[in-house]
Parts: C-alpha cells; sequence; structure tokens
C-alpha cells in the first residue's frame, strides 16, 4: 500500500455478503411502493403539459373541465400560486428572513411562460384516470409561442432567443448572473513554461435518469396534517421543502416512502408533484394519487445536464503538466435546478489552473442531478483530452496519469490515499501492456481492438445525521434512521452497522425506515452520503445503549432503553477521498460503427466494505450506466420545433442484459479511521470513470479520437468515411 494503513479482514457483521433484510418481500410483491398505496375514497391526478417549447399563456379556461361529472378540482397558475423552492437554484427558494429571499427567475408548480415541451400548465384531480384525462382535453389553452433555443453555447449568442428577461446565463442562489470562475496560479505563465500546449473540443449529452419507478405522489390531509406517500431519496429533506413551499411547519408535513425503485438523482428533495398532489388533495378535500406517465417522467424530472467543454493543455515533453485551461457550457433547461458543475481538472497536480463554466438557460427539459452529478461528463473530457495530450507526446496513458495525478502534501494531507494502488493492481488484473495497441488502429481489418483507462477520485467526506437504538427485555433490537432505499441497500447496511456496533447477529436487529413521523433526521441517499454519515450516527447512537447497558443493565418487564446520536464529525482538515481505476477492452467495427465491450476492469478503494455483495453490484451496475452514457444515450431534439424526439425506454437507447459485457470489480480495503469502521463512498463512484475509459479505448482501437457523447453507430461511420 502507498500509505501506512494495513489491509483490512471481515467483522463480526461486517465485510459478509448479507442478503437484504427486505428482499423476500421485494420479490414476493408484498412490498408496497408508493404507487401501490391505495387510501379510501383516493381521487386520481394528471397534469395538462405545454406542447410547445416557449410560450406565453394568454388564458386558460378550464370552465368545461370543472364542470365535467367527476372532477373534484382544478389548478393552473390563476390559482395555485405556489413556488416549488426545490426546482430551482437561483431565486426558488423562500427564507424566514426576507433580507435572503432571492426573487429573481423563481420556479413555480405551473409557470407562464411555459419554458419546455412538458412545463407543468394544470392539474386536474378526478373520481378515475378516465375522468382525469378527459378533464385535461377540455381545458382551453391559448398560447403566444415564443422564439426558443436548444443548444447551451448558441444560447450565448447576442441574438438567442432569451429564455428569461435577463438572459440566458443562470443566475446562482445570490442572484449573480456569473459563470462559475475557479483559477489557481498563474495560467498564462503556466502556457509559457510549456512545450507543447494542444486544444481540443468535447461535448456531452442530456442523460435521463432512466428509474424503472416513474413519479408518483400520494397527498391525504388530516386537519392540517399532510401525509405525502412518494419516492423520496430524502425523507427528511422532502419533509422541510414541502412544509417551507406550502407554508407549514415541518411538524405538519409526514413523509412516507417504505420502498423506492430507484433514484440516481436529485430526489433528495421535494418534488412539484408533491406540491401538485397536496394542492389538490387539500381543495378537494380528499386524498389523491398524481401519476406520471414514462413520457411525462422524461421531460417532467431532469436528467444529467448536456455539456460543452473546451481544453487547453500545457505540458513539458516529460509529461509534465504546466497549465490546464477550461471554458465550458453546461446546459440546465430553462430552470437551474442544480449546479452544472463540471470535475475532473482538480485530480491532477497542476499549479497553473484556470476553470470557467457557464450553467446555460435552454428550452429543453431541466437538468438536475444524476450520480455523480459533475463528474462521469467532466471526468470524459478531461481524461479524453489528457490521453490525447500523452498519445500525442508519445506517452503511455497510465505512465502520464502516474507522474501527473494529485498527490497528498503538506498544505492538503488526505486521510490515506490508495490512488496509485488501485492503478497498478488495474494494470495488473487487465494486462495492460499487452492488450493496448502500441500504435492505435493498427490492427488489420474491420474489426478493431484496443484498450482505454481511466481514473478518478471522489469526495468520501464525514458530516451529521441521526440514528436512535431501542432495546427491550427480550434482547431484541430496533434502529430507527431516516433512510430510503433506492438501490444500494441502505436499510440492510444500516443493520449490519447497528449489528457490529452492538455486538449482536443481524437477526436480532429490525429497522424502521422511511417515514418521518417514526425516524429521525438523515441526510438522504445522494452524494453517498447515507453509509458514512447515517451510519456513523448509527456506530454513535450504539455506542450509548451499550453504555446505558453496562450502567443499568438490560431492561425488564415492558421496559426499554432507548439511546439517540446526531454527532458532528470531523476530518480534522485532511481531504477524505474514495480512488478508483477502470480499464476497458473493445471491439470496434468500423464497417457497422458497433462497439463491443470484451473485457472490463474496475479496482476501488471505498475504505472497508460494508457488504460486498451489494457493493459489487453497485459498482457493476454504475459501470453499466457509464456505458450506457458512453455509447448509446441521449434526448433528442427536434432543432426545427423544439420538440422531444426520444422521450421514454421505447424510444431512447438503454443497455438491457443482453448488452451487459463481464465486469471484474477488485477492491482495496482500507480503514482510515473516520466514517462507520472506515467505510467510505461507492455508489457514485463506479459510474465516474465508464464514459472516459470507453472512449479512450476506441481511440486506441481505431485511432480516431472520438469527442462526442454518445458514441453511436453514426460517429463512428463517419469517422470512418
Amino acid at each position: 500500500m502507498s500509505e501506512a494503513f494495513e489491509p483490512v479482514t471481515p467483522l463480526q457483521t461486517i465485510g459478509h455478503a448479507t442478503a437484504r433484510v427486505d428482499a423476500i418481500e421485494r420479490v414476493n410483491g408484498s412490498a408496497k411502493y408508493s404507487r401501490d398505496i391505495k387510501l379510501p375514497g383516493m381521487l386520481y391526478a394528471r397534469v395538462l403539459r405545454s406542447p410547445h417549447p416557449h410560450a406565453r399563456i394568454l388564458s386558460i379556461d378550464a370552465s368545461a373541465a370543472s364542470a365535467l361529472p367527476g372532477v373534484r378540482a382544478v389548478i393552473t397558475h390563476e390559482n395555485a400560486q405556489i413556488v416549488w423552492g426545490s426546482g430551482s437554484i437561483s431565486g426558488g427558494r423562500q427564507y424566514s428572513d426576507p433580507s435572503k429571499d432571492a426573487t429573481l427567475h423563481r420556479r413555480y408548480i405551473f409557470n407562464n411562460p411555459a419554458r419546455h415541451v412538458g412545463d407543468s400548465i394544470a392539474a386536474v384531480a378526478a373520481v378515475d384516470r378516465h375522468t382525469a384525462e378527459h378533464a385535461l382535453s377540455l381545458i382551453k389553452v391559448a398560447y403566444e409561442q415564443l422564439p426558443f433555443v436548444l443548444e447551451p453555447e448558441a444560447a450565448l449568442a447576442d441574438a438567442a432567443p432569451k429564455v428569461w428577461p435577463e438572459g440566458n446565463v443562470c443566475p446562482d442562489f445570490r442572484n449573480n448572473l456569473e459563470p462559475m470562475v475557479s483559477n489557481a496560479g498563474d495560467i498564462d505563465a503556466g502556457f509559457a513554461a510549456a512545450d507543447e500546449v494542444f486544444e481540443g473540443r468535447y461535448d456531452t449529452a442530456f442523460i435521463h435518469n432512466a428509474q424503472m419507478e416513474p413519479r408518483c405522489a400520494l397527498a391525504h390531509w388530516e386537519g392540517d396534517k399532510l401525509t405525502l406517500y412518494t419516492p423520496s431519496q430524502g425523507i427528511s429533506n422532502c419533509r422541510h421543502d414541502t412544509a417551507r413551499d406550502l407554508g407549514l411547519e415541518d411538524h405538519q408535513v409526514r413523509i412516507v416512502c417504505n420502498y423506492m425503485g430507484g433514484g440516481f438523482g436529485n430526489k433528495n428533495q421535494n418534488q412539484d408533484t408533491d406540491l401538485i398532489a397536496a394542492t389538490l388533495s387539500k381543495r378537494a378535500n380528499a386524498p389523491v394519487m398524481l401519476e406520471m406517465s414514462r413520457r411525462e417522467d422524461w421531460l417532467g424530472v431532469h436528467g444529467r445536464w448536456p455539456t460543452v467543454q473546451y481544453y487547453k493543455i500545457g505540458v513539458k515533453q516529460d509529461g509534465t503538466l504546466t497549465a490546464m485551461q477550461m471554458r465550458a457550457y453546461s446546459g440546465m433547461g430553462p430552470y437551474r435546478k442544480n449546479s452544472g458543475g463540471l470535475s475532473g481538472m482538480e485530480a491532477y497536480a497542476c499549479e497553473h489552473r484556470a476553470r470557467t463554466i457557464f450553467p446555460v438557460y435552454t428550452n429543453r427539459t431541466t437538468s438536475g442531478n444524476f450520480r455523480g452529478p459533475s463528474e462521469p461528463h467532466g471526468f470524459f473530457g478531461i481524461e479524453s483530452m489528457m490521453d490525447d495530450v500523452a498519445f500525442r507526446i508519445g506517452m503511455d496513458p497510465v505512465q502520464f496519469t502516474l507522474k501527473n495525478m494529485l498527490r497528498p502534501t503538506d498544505a492538503q494531507p488526505f486521510t490515506n490515499y490508495s490512488l496509485e494502488d488501485c492503478i497498478l493492481r488495474g494494470t495488473e488484473l487487465f494486462d495492460w501492456s499487452t492488450r493496448r495497441q502500441a500504435i492505435p488502429g493498427s490492427d488489420p481489418g474491420a474489426i478493431k481492438r484496443g484498450a482505454g483507462f481511466a481514473f478518478m477520485m471522489f469526495r468520501a467526506g464525514v458530516g451529521s445525521s441521526s440514528a436512535i437504538v431501542r432495546v427491550d427485555s427480550k434482547g431484541h433490537y430496533t434502529l430507527f434512521v431516516g433512510v430510503t432505499d433506492i438501490g444500494p441497500g441502505a436499510k440492510t447496511t444500516m443493520g449490519m452497522i447497528a449489528a457490529e456496533a452492538l455486538g449482536v447477529p443481524l437477526a436480532q436487529v429490525d429497522v424502521v425506515a422511511g417515514d418521518t413521523d417514526r425516524c429521525p433526521y438523515s441526510v438522504g441517499e445522494s452524494g453517498s452520503r447515507t453509509t458514512i454519515m447515517t451510519g456513523y450516527a448509527v456506530v454513535e447512537a450504539a455506542k450509548d445503549l451499550k453504555q446505558q447497558i453496562a450502567a443499568q443493565g438490560m431492561p425488564t418487564g415492558n421496559a426499554v432503553l432507548i439511546a439517540s446520536a446526531t454527532p458532528q464529525p470531523t476530518t480534522d482538515g485532511k481531504s477524505r477521498q474514495c480512488f478508483g481505476a477502470h480499464f476497458v477492452e473493445v471491439e470496434v467495427d468500423t464497417q457497422l460503427g458497433t462497439t463491443r465491450i470484451s473485457k472490463y476492469v474496475a479496482v476501488h478503494e471505498s475504505g472497508r466494505i460494508i457488504n460486498p455483495q451489494t457493493t459489487r453490484d453497485q459498482i457493476r451496475g454504475a459501470i453499466i450506466q457509464g456505458i450506457g452514457q458512453a455509447l448509446y444515450e441521449d434526448l433528442h431534439y427536434d432543432p426545427a420545433s423544439g420538440q422531444p424526439l426520444t422521450p421514454g425506454y421505447y424510444r431512447a437507447r438503454h443497455l438491457t442484459h443482453a448488452d451487459i459485457p463481464p465486469i471484474e470489480v477488485d477492491f482495496i480495503e482500507v480503514d482510515d479511521g473516520y466514517g462507520p469502521f472506515g467505510a467510505k463512498t461507492a455508489g457514485e463512484a463506479g459510474i465516474i470513470m465508464a464514459p472516459a475509459a470507453v472512449a479512450n479505448a476506441i481511440f486506441n482501437a481505431t485511432g480516431k479520437r472520438m469527442t462526442s457523447l454518445p458514441i453511436t453507430r453514426n460517429k463512428i461511420l463517419e469517422a470512418h468515411a
């Protein structure tokens, strides 16, 4: 190991492959997902959506819909002006302190003008789905169609249509209409010191989260208390956001999500579906279930922001980087729901760096977080560029990386550092020197083989969350945590951590989760924080309970002992990262344009692995999503009409089981002394390297640098025309 940390061995419960605690009910169909919940007198809601990419609403006549037998409520921007605070970071939030209340580009559940195809216009609640659909068809909307713009770079042209009156540069949460700028050193001096300077342009497409469970929300009021059954990645945050937007206190909102069908993004806040369902329920005085179709889910929720990235790199002949410069454009759609950031440059130890990113409004569907929000497309750009630089100066890309990657310094220590170990382990497992073509594209014939590589480091910081543990006189433990399981097995992981910390078998621990009325605060299943932060709270709560037992003995009769914890851990100023390296072999048919992945090796250091079975599957699943981003996925738009052409599984190309290549996952396990038993980030880390590694392998196979994602058959054929 490159640091003084010994490899870890499995503990009593942790480190052993463990089946999910709710696996049986998920498989036999008894698990109740949000859409499965039925309440007496429940109404069904549907949303009318804009057919235009940009249009001012001149009038809405909902009288015929309101008069339709079976319709109980109709709402539009005229009678439901409710801010969706989580729908836009630029002016969306409302604060108790008016001086902090940003109002620029505020997003509502119904907006006028409509700014993309699929923007919400009106909603109806009726006694059944068919009546609700019929009612939508009776709503008459007069539109004034406005000019639109679809591409982020084009949106900043002087003559571009304005999505908002102030222009198309997205404001930040302080209402500053400025790009994101991050500079270090002296970029001009860095280029002056270079022996060679290389430039490149890369672009990436909009990728939808494409989770199996479409959005829905069931709202039910009892007096001034709202209960929402909704697929949420963060029930605590969803409760707070919903209460804020509806003018309630947190305790007046209950969020329930016992089972979730995938997340992959920023469903850690509330959604407009939650607010629309709650408003309809209040108006109709009945429970309301709002369901999205697959097309609506594609257009009305969010996906990874498309980007255009320009790089300029200075380098010495020996491979030492002297300067790194990036100018980029991130397409946010008409609302800035998330940052629009691009990561990757910070993984290199270059003294002179300059990065400018323009988050740009367009009239496409809104962009947002998707598994590693800023990473896969950012690492694709910078690691493709670095692979190209290494090729141009005649250097092996692995050796180029080992020479230039960021390492710990006195100014910035790490809790541990194992990136070099990951890279070297990967070269051995993959047989890099044999599989990589010394001369790209040199295979004879139409089918060409090549190998590619990419690396990453990704945040694994500690932070605050909460947990409660209870024990009864029979020695039965109950863990209360505010997590939801969106795929990684959070409930099982929390139970395993509790069992380990308590020193009891997992069978003695019940996990209660997914209900804000029963569970304490959790950070939510985003940012790969749950295991680290909520897991650490579980450890601390277990310590408290063990101390109580040591002092008082086990409870007797009907008595129980209860312990809770909300720790505030720090890393003592050290950077805490997980590390990884991916190696890919591809076969490209230059006559058909097809790409087949024949070998994939992923090496990760994610601290101590709590559940090897689930963690390995998480890495594989992330890689599969990354391959889809690299080769297939894009939400196409008609440039003439602004209409989306490929929303939903039946139009977009996504990987199926038949497409999945063999993927070998290997872990380097260490315990750096932070987090729960040394556990680090895993869920997002696996997707970061896949697009870059696949693209670099295609270059090595064909000798043609593919600079635009996805790398489709047409693009390969055009490159070989």
